[in-house]
């Protein structure tokens, strides 16, 4: 009998135990926040992503669907400083009653003129330093969300925001061996300012902060120039974005082809780039293997 009574005392404790775990809920804008989400919420998150692999966070239309998915939600993940324009007419029609989180809260933020505005540049994330900035800013958010669970969320956020540092630290160091002459880059369009002033490289793009800019053929003309000056020798496409302009600057300067870049969406599941941090590591490693 006493052995009847300890197995139900425990196997009582471990029902009541699953019954105060939570699964939150949890739909982010974009494929890079929903990893980065993952990552940190683990068993304890249900993520969903509105702009998928691939994907461009700039010129995304939202639907009924993504309105109802928003109504159920626990907690959203945005970037903000501006890549979602889209998201404040969403955030009314759908109803969402829940946590809103910026990730790029608390991020040191440089602008761009741009069509003779003065822009934010809402890429923060392609610093790895501001990742785990991110990660923090997120993991925040859920153990507020789901209290119960607060040690399991800070075990795994917290190793989490250590491997985003320490990539940091090693993005640094692949970059110091290589000579600041050949740290420039011609990519399409301007996502990586904050990996620019992480890492010291030079990138040139015909296109400015978002991808729905256009260039003018004059502006066009003067990066031709201005590569040829610079001596720039290689280009990159991006995955979320046509590629031609970029392919049509490089054959006027004579720049080769470096390969594909992975700024501001994963790729699909199973291919390189399909996590936040090989995303960053392959463009690291591509961008740096371009200069030797």
């Amino acid at each position: 009998m006493k052995r009847t009574g300890v197995i139900l005392a425990l196997a009582l404790g471990l029902m009541a135990q699953g019954a105060m775990a939570k699964t939150l809920n949890v739909v982010t804008s974009f494929s890079i926040l929903g990893d980065i989400t993952q990552e940190v919420g683990g068993e304890h998150v249900k993520v969903t992503t509105l702009v998928g692999p691939d994907g461009d966070p700039h010129t995304f239309e939202p639907s009924a669907k993504d309105s109802a998915l928003l109504n159920k939600a626990d907690v959203v993940v945005v970037n903000g400083l501006g890549l979602e324009g889209w998201l404040d007419r969403l955030v009314k029609a759908s109803g969402f009653k829940g946590q809103l989180v910026v990730a790029s809260t608390g991020v040191s933020t440089h602008t761009l003129e741009e069509d003779g505005k003065t822009v934010t540049d809402p890429h923060a994330w392609n610093s790895a330093a501001n990742g785990a900035l991110y990660a923090q800013n997120i993991l925040a958010a859920l153990v507020k969300a789901d209290p119960e669970d607060e040690a399991a969320l800070n075990a795994s956020g917290q190793r989490y925001i250590a491997e985003l540092k320490q990539m940091d630290s090693w993005a640094k160091e692949r970059f110091s061996a290589i000579p600041q002459a050949k740290r420039k880059v011609l990519t399409s369009h301007d996502a990586f300012g904050y990996f620019a002033r992480a890492y010291n490289v030079e990138f040139m793009a015909p296109q400015g902060i978002s991808s729905e800019s256009e260039a003018s053929a004059a502006q066009v003309a003067s990066l031709i120039k201005q590569i040829k000056a610079d001596g720039v020798h290689v280009w990159f496409m991006e995955n979320q974005l046509d590629p031609r302009l970029v392919k049509q600057i490089a054959s006027a300067t004579g720049a080769q082809p470096g390969g594909e870049l992975y700024p501001e969406a994963l790729s699909a599941k199973g291919g390189v780039a399909d996590t936040y941090q090989k995303a960053f590591r392959h463009n690291v490693d591509t961008i740096a293997n371009s200069m030797k």
